[in-house]
């Protein structure tokens, strides 16, 4: 096992660890909070949810909320540098 850890595959590991990281915590999060996933059996006899409230909780959630209120800027330092007129 020691001679598939060596220093040059550290960065492919931290980068595999993280999207593997992002895909558990979507896949979580849609199990767990989307009102289109049905697990309980009371649920999957609806063909159609009119669950218009629950629906619009999760798609805008405190993030999304948050970044209504931000400027749309990636690198806010980078685009005042270059539209500064001096």
């Amino acid at each position: 096992m020691g001679r598939w850890i060596k220093p040059e595959v550290y960065p492919l590991m931290a980068a595999m660890s993280f999207v593997t990281g992002m895909c558990i915590f979507q896949l979580t999060r849609n199990v767990l909070l989307n009102p289109e996933v049905r697990i309980n059996k009371a649920h999957r006899t609806t063909a159609v949810l009119e669950n218009q409230e629950e629906g619009e909780k999760y798609a805008e959630h405190g993030l999304r909320k948050f970044l209504r209120t931000r400027p749309p800027e990636v690198m806010p330092a980078v685009n005042r540098f270059f539209s500064d007129n001096k």
